[in-house]
């Protein structure tokens, strides 16, 4: 039996080490796009605001989002002006 538990300790070690190089060597694509999603998300739920007030919470909101809807309108605009070239 004492040989029998080395054997799966030994096993579930090594599963572990290869595991653990197999995440050191992947690539890490998707943590660089998650963090930058998280931050916009953050940004235009104005979390940096303070919470307390729910009127400044709200105006930050509502400017953010209509920054951005601006700038894809505004990013629209710019591709019909140059497609008609």
């Amino acid at each position: 039996m004492d040989r029998r538990d080395e054997d799966e300790r030994n096993q579930r070690e090594a599963r572990a080490i290869l595991e653990r190089v197999r995440q050191e060597t992947e690539p890490q694509l998707g943590a660089g796009v998650e963090h930058i999603l998280t931050r916009a998300r953050a940004h235009l739920s104005a979390a940096d605001v303070d919470p307390a007030d729910r009127v400044e919470v709200l105006g930050t909101r509502i400017g953010r989002i209509l920054g951005v809807v601006g700038f894809i309108v505004l990013a629209l605009l710019l591709v019909m002006q140059l497609s008609q070239f």
